[in-house]
């Protein structure tokens, strides 16, 4: 079987627009979240978001290229110029070689909603474009970069709820350790405007949006009132050892486990069964003690019963070995779709420049997270191995486990 290692990484999230923006926020601890009247008049009980700006590519690419692309798509188009010049990857050498993409994606609702609106409105479908059907499907993101990158490889969109992201790089990791892909582009991407989020607002998860913005996303704290939606896109360049030395490519981390399971139980409730079999799972496959795991980038997104129970999972299978623990989304709020690709490019980031980013908001620790190491602090620490857990609707669980590369 073939080693996977990560060779680019590419970022545009609420917590900056690259690489080098998203590390300075981490170490600092700086919150990307805002209050958006819009949602408010919109009629959000909760208005708070995750900011992430509209990226203008009128100078990249063509308007025949752009009246395809819904608003997730430039998102991952962003993160994927990023993450192909990170890895030193060329048009050329995209053309002449079989390079894959898997990207998680599980909404495209603004452009389905303004393309039946123009039908609603004036009663004929010639109006609403060529590009709306192409921006109005799940498959959006994939169907747009491999045309664009001119990829011709496995081209493949993974629909998982807030697992999407981290499936995605399960996928491609096992495609590239089988033999049967050298590259994939592996990522995931969220829209992050107004109709997207509108039916989970309704649930009444979302924080109080009466707090200050920056402290109402709060993980494993006692006093949270719920999660903060946000988006953007995010991109791994994930290859076999084989092919990035061929090309004298440097290496970020090496890909050693992914688990996987499903809840079998509650649509939208979470349990401890399920995330503690899909950590287990990476770790036997990754055949690492749970006393080699520095950290755990925690999938915690501020609900109640959502931290509580991965809480217990992590005390579950971690408790021989007390890793780091924090849930960036106390700094980015949920990105969705995205979440699982962003969050092991925000772990990457972290083991590459040797500190551990905090678990910010945290002042009174839930009774259910007391068994955990959580980090407050930015820590300074070299660390060599992470875990990256995912979980979403459905019961859908990922666990991804990534190491330091050594030959």
């Amino acid at each position: 079987m073939k080693r996977v290692v990560i060779t680019g990484m590419g970022i545009y999230s609420c917590l900056g627009e690259n690489l080098d923006e998203v590390k300075e926020s981490l170490y600092q601890g700086k919150s990307g979240i805002v209050f958006e009247q819009e949602r408010k008049d919109f009629g959000y009980r909760s208005a708070l978001t995750g900011k992430v700006k509209i990226p203008n590519l009128k100078k990249q690419l063509s308007r025949r290229q752009r009246i395809s692309m819904a608003e997730e798509s430039q998102f991952a188009y962003v993160a994927t110029i990023e993450a192909l010049k990170n890895a030193n990857i060329d048009m050329d050498f995209l053309i002449n070689n079989e390079v894959g993409i898997i990207y998680g994606n599980d909404s495209t609702a603004k452009s389905v909603i303004e393309s039946i609106d123009i039908v609603r409105e004036k009663k004929d479908t010639t109006l609403v474009g060529s590009g709306g059907i192409f921006k109005g499907m799940n498959s959006t993101v994939t169907m747009n970069l491999a045309t664009i990158f001119k990829l011709k490889g496995i081209n493949l969109t993974i629909s998982a709820a807030c697992a999407s992201g981290s499936h995605s790089v399960g996928l491609g990791f096992h495609l590239i350790k089988s033999g049967l892909q050298d590259m994939v582009l592996c990522g995931g991407a969220q829209e992050i405007n107004k109709f997207a989020m509108g039916s989970f607002d309704g649930l009444g998860v979302f924080a109080n949006d009466a707090l200050n913005p920056t402290e109402a996303c709060r993980p494993f704290d006692k006093n949270r009132t719920g999660l903060v939606p946000s988006g953007g896109g995010a991109t791994l360049v994930l290859e076999s050892l084989e092919s990035a030395e061929a090309r004298g490519a440097k290496i970020l981390g090496e890909v050693i486990g992914y688990g996987f399971s499903s809840n079998g139980d509650h649509i939208s409730t979470p349990n401890v069964d399920g995330p503690s079999r899909a950590m287990l799972k990476a770790l036997d496959q990754a055949n690492v003690k749970v006393t080699d795991i520095d950290y755990v980038n925690a999938h915690a997104t501020s609900t109640p019963v959502g931290d509580q129970n991965e809480a217990k999972a992590i005390h579950n299978v971690f408790k021989k070995g007390k890793p780091y623990v924090s849930s960036t989304k106390s700094m980015t709020g949920h990105e969705c779709w995205m979440a699982g690709a962003s969050e092991i490019i925000y772990s990457m980031l972290m083991m590459e420049h040797s500190f551990i980013a905090p678990n910010i908001n945290l002042d009174e620790v839930d009774e259910d997270a007391k068994e955990l190491n959580l980090v407050k602090k930015t820590i300074n620490k070299k660390f060599d191995v992470f875990l990256s857990n995912s979980f979403g609707f459905g019961g859908t669980n990922s666990a991804i486990i990534i190491k330091k590369f050594k030959k």
